[in-house]
């Protein structure tokens, strides 16, 4: 009968543990998930808001402040998780040099372990800055 006893305890643990792995593996793939698509698309929406007609004209790079925040959103509304909550803060949005700062905290579901409710809440955070050859720089390295 004790052996019994330690097959139950054995099966109770290995239920336990297949359910903690679970929960971890649910906020780590969320994690590495908003982490990837904060640097993808703060990326493509830095390309898209490039100032072309500012470096012809005056031949440095610029990107324009508005153009980046409204693609930078439009472009996560269309991907990120519809049951996710989030909230998104620009910091340190310079046109030129090209440089963008983004932070995006995710409010992910409640777990109730044991009566007691657990919220764990994301938080991503990225610099980006838009590097390139200047027509004067260019200029110098013709001559």
């Amino acid at each position: 009968m004790r052996n019994a006893y330690w097959a139950y305890w054995l099966i109770l643990l290995g239920i336990f543990i297949v359910v903690i792995m679970m929960l971890v593996q649910n906020l780590t793939t969320s994690s590495t998930q908003d982490y990837y698509l904060l640097k993808e698309i703060t990326e493509a929406s830095m390309v898209d808001s490039l100032d072309y007609s500012y470096y012809r004209k005056y031949g440095e790079i610029r990107i324009n402040k508005e153009k980046f925040e409204e693609s930078f959103i439009r472009r996560f509304a269309e991907t990120a998780s519809a049951a996710t909550e989030y909230t998104i803060s620009f910091y340190g949005v310079y046109e030129a040099p090209p440089k963008a700062s983004v932070e995006i905290k995710s409010k992910s579901n409640t777990f109730t372990i044991a009566g007691d409710a657990e919220q764990f809440d994301m938080v991503e955070r990225i610099d980006a800055i838009v590097e390139g050859a200047t027509l004067s720089q260019m200029n110098a390295e013709e001559e």
